[in-house]
């Protein structure tokens, strides 16, 4: 009896090792790659092609210098972005640790984008080097913005998140500025891996060895940070020396990752992860099969990318790998291992302090008069600093009107979303709804290229509910739990990313039309949508306010709202609806790109708005005094250069989040 139980448990074993899994990649990819090469050329020519090309045939030159360097990249690239989120995840014991949620790549790809404007140069000297200088300063930030919370699992996807946020943004508006001399760095920065020469494996081979050298070297220490700090310290492992070299090493696998072929998202985090739930427990096992496994799951998807027309060239792996994360995401969700709460998620709380309510809105809204007014009045031109109200108001009216309703609206879906569902960290930009928003207009956009502002509502609000419902029916399941819904938000903005950079690769006409929308441009609104927007914010608000008792009782648990008589189904579902549509309406005329929805909640609470309909009116008139002046800075600020408001809130707004996350005032 005792032998068959040890030959199950045998078994059980043989067939969860994730030798299996590298194995069956491994030869789905061997398999697609051998296709290629024989669509290119025989088989009896494949090892002269790799070892002495005959430089007349072309199709050797091709298979030397492009097709075999492209698979070269694949698995050295997947091996080092797979060991850096192994080790990522072992040091901050956080299973959603990877260089793309840690600011790693952002930093990396920011610093790169910076230099090739300002000395483009120096990226002949050293390439390698300003990514990786560009990803520690990332990490940096994201580590010293989670630093009075202890590196909590939730505090550290958050500051990540808003790196990652505020360094595209910045990429973003140098872009606009510059598209021209950045146009290159597009498909590089979406994660291209077509090669035309072996300088990236070259590159990339040294790179590996001396990663892999060192997380040898770090290996029995970094095991012992299995257990707690007090037990690794009895055992003699310094833990700030391991933290700070294991840290080191990651980000100098990641950095020269992103130097060489650009952002590939989630693949960090999917290997360990993927290597862990098929037997490999121990860390040491993990960080022996994650580096094969994200080589071969890499491999596997270039070749698939290949395989679809125009993939060769144009579509980048990077993007479409994070594009291809996302379902697994979504799959290993359940199955992810529990996240150490190492914080009191609710501290803080105690410095907020009830207030007269009107004491601040009547003044709030003498300020947001004010500045409607500079942004009506107040502008550079040609001769310098000018009023002028009547000349301009035609073009500037519907711009203050549209920036004002549209902050309010997101400010007011963010504030239902965190009462609905009990986290003070959601909001339509973190879940991933303003990103279900965009998804329906680009649907529209290629059903009906000519549809009219209500079938651009509809499609709006229709991909913003169905996200926020994925969202709610996933995040249900864990109680609504921060550091869940926030790996929801993530995998959903980042797939949304992805197949933005998958569509515009293709070049379709379609997709570059909504460029301008997609990074928040109030230029070119007219008096039609300031007057939908603002009608919407007027319907859409009162209907908040009416909703305000059962705002008021949801977040006091299921139980105590049923006794109260609030109908929990319906009143969700009510709520949701009304989220969507405000997060809609805000993003048709916006676009997805803010902070508003998740910072002006926050202010409100801090400045004592503490009740439901306190709370809607301060987060609105925030939301909207935030947004007015963003537009009016992005007008103004580059003259005759225009930042688009999205961007521009999200780099003031993202600017102020982290000066309170540095200070431990956020209420996470």
């Amino acid at each position: 009896m005792a032998k068959t139980v040890a030959m199950n448990a045998h078994t059980r074993r043989l067939h969860m090792h994730p030798a299996w899994l590298v194995a069956a990649l491994c030869l789905c990819a061997l398999l697609l790659s051998m296709r290629h090469l024989a669509a290119l050329l025989p088989a009896d020519m494949w090892w002269r092609a790799l070892t002495r090309p005959d430089l007349s045939d072309l199709r050797q030159i091709i298979v030397h210098e492009s097709v075999l360097p492209r698979i070269a990249v694949c698995l050295l690239g997947g091996a080092q972005l797979s060991l850096a989120g192994a080790i990522f995840q072992q040091v901050l014991r956080n299973p959603l640790a990877e260089p793309t949620t840690l600011g790693v790549s952002a930093g990396a790809s920011l610093a790169l984008t910076v230099v090739t404007l300002v000395a483009p140069q120096w990226l002949f000297a050293g390439q390698q080097w300003l990514a990786l200088a560009g990803g520690t300063l990332g990490m940096l930030v994201v580590l010293m913005l989670s630093w009075r919370r202890r590196f909590a699992p939730v505090a550290l996807i958050l500051a990540g998140l808003i790196v990652t946020f505020y360094c595209g943004s910045i990429g973003a508006v140098l872009t606009l500025l510059h598209r021209e001399a950045l146009q290159s760095l597009f498909m590089w920065g979406a994660g291209s891996l077509a090669q035309n020469n072996w300088d990236a494996p070259r590159t990339l081979v040294p790179h590996l060895a001396v990663g892999a050298v060192l997380t040898v070297a770090l290996v029995r220490p970094l095991t012992m940070m299995s257990l707690s700090d007090a037990g690794a310290q009895s055992l003699g492992v310094s833990l700030r020396m391991v933290r700070i070299g294991a840290l080191a090493v990651a980000v100098f696998l990641s950095a020269s990752v992103v130097a060489s072929v650009g952002v590939i998202g989630f693949l960090g985090m999917l290997a360990p992860l993927i290597v862990r739930l098929a037997g490999a427990r121990r860390f040491r096992a993990r960080l022996a099969w994650s580096p094969l496994f994200g080589a071969a799951l890499l491999w596997m998807t270039d070749e698939i990318v290949q395989m679809i027309p125009g993939g060769r060239s144009g579509i980048p792996t990077g993007a479409a790998m994070s594009l291809l994360g996302a379902p697994f995401l979504f799959w290993l969700l359940p199955r992810l291992p529990a996240l150490p709460n190492t914080v009191d998620l609710s501290s803080g709380a105690s410095e907020f302090r009830h207030i007269d309510v009107w004491r601040w809105i009547v003044p709030g809204l003498v300020l947001l008069v004010l500045t409607s007014m500079l942004g009506l009045s107040l502008g550079v031109s040609t001769t310098g600093w000018q009023w002028s109200v009547e000349a301009l108001l035609h073009w500037r009216a519907p711009r203050v009107a549209v920036a004002l309703s549209a902050g309010a609206m997101l400010a007011v879906a963010g504030a239902i979303l965190q009462r609905v569902t009990g986290n003070s960290m959601a909001s339509p930009e973190v879940l991933g709804i303003s990103s279900g928003a965009s998804l329906g207009v680009f649907a529209l956009a290629f059903i009906a290229q000519d549809a009219g502002r209500f079938a651009q509502t509809g499609a709006a609000a229709i991909g913003a509910f169905g996200t926020l419902v994925v969202m709610l029916a996933l995040g249900r399941r864990y109680r609504f739990a921060p550091e869940r819904m926030l790996l929801l938000g993530v995998a959903l903005g980042t797939a949304f990313s992805a197949l933005m950079s998958v569509l515009l690769a293709t070049g379709d006409p379609r997709v570059a039309n909504l460029l301008a929308w997609l990074s928040g441009s109030t230029y070119g609104v007219a008096s039609n949508d300031a007057a939908f927007s603002c009608a919407s914010f007027i319907v859409l608000m009162l209907a908040s306010l009416a909703f305000a008792r059962w705002l008021d009782l949801l977040p006091l648990g299921d139980t105590v709202s049923r006794s109260l008589g609030v109908p929990l189904d319906t009143s969700r579902l009510a709520l949701m609806l009304l989220a969507a549509a405000l997060t809609g309406a805000a993003t048709l005329v916006v676009g997805p790109l803010s902070f508003v929805g998740l910072m002006a909640p926050h202010l409100a609470r801090m400045l004592g708005f503490r009740r439901p309909a306190a709370q809607l009116a301060g987060a609105a008139l925030l939301g909207a005094l935030v947004m007015v002046l963003a537009d009016w800075l992005g007008r103004n600020l580059l003259f005759p250069y225009q930042i688009p408001v999205g961007l521009q809130s999200t780099l003031v707004g993202g600017m102020y989040f982290m000066w309170l996350m540095l200070r431990g005032r956020t209420a996470l």
